[in-house]
């Protein structure tokens, strides 16, 4: 315990706390009947950021969240990667010279966490036990209704919509708006097309609902 308990570590063992505390809510809202996952999911996906600023977090998320696992989960895994990095920079540097201030332990964390984020959520979106009978194919979502949950949608960086399958099983879908079309945060969609995991989106005609 000695050589992990050592000085600028304190932001790595905060992730740590906090990936527990998350954990702990995650139980207790399942015990409860509910799921603090997708209450998140869904309270971003209509309430989410609007114009520029949503442009940018749309590719960013869209980018780090290739594969679309729910946003918890996405902290967890980003949260945990971090404090793993951070903790073998900061033995490596004391090892070397002593440890590293946290000013530069931080943000070299933050660096090498980033694409490993990427890679576990598309490899844990894989792995996640899905019933065989509701396995559908990229072409079953063609036509489905959804919310879009990181926008705006428009012909630039791909977004996110939330949508249900015909088995009730919500999926994030990376998205784009089909030519013609920029579509704000928490609007309805239907999905027109879709290739090689993408896929583009119109608005959804009044009176239509999700399903």
């Amino acid at each position: 315990m000695g050589s992990i308990l050592q000085p600028g570590t304190g932001p790595f063992w905060l992730a740590l706390m906090i990936v527990v505390g998350l954990g702990l809510v995650e139980l207790v809202s399942v015990l409860l009947g509910a799921s603090a996952s997708g209450i998140l999911d869904d309270g971003l996906g209509h309430h989410g950021p609007d114009g520029h600023e949503a442009g940018l977090l749309g590719g960013w998320m869209s980018w780090l969240n290739a594969g679309g696992v729910p946003i918890l989960v996405l902290a967890v895994i980003l949260l945990s990667a971090f404090a793993v990095f951070g903790f073998a920079v900061q033995s490596l540097a004391t090892r070397l010279a002593g440890p590293l201030p946290i000013t530069a332990a931080v943000p070299a964390a933050l660096v090498a966490a980033v694409p490993v984020t990427r890679w576990l959520s598309r490899g844990i979106a894989r792995i996640i036990p899905r019933d065989e009978t509701a396995a559908i194919s990229q072409v079953d979502f063609i036509g489905l209704v959804g919310t879009v949950s990181i926008g705006p949608l428009d012909q630039g960086n791909p977004g996110s919509v939330r949508v249900k399958d015909r088995h009730d099983n919500i999926h994030v879908l990376r998205a784009t708006a089909a030519p013609g079309h920029v579509i704000e945060t928490g609007r309805l969609v239907v999905i027109v097309d879709g290739s090689d995991g993408l896929f583009q989106a119109i608005p959804a005609p009044p009176g239509l609902q999700q399903g």
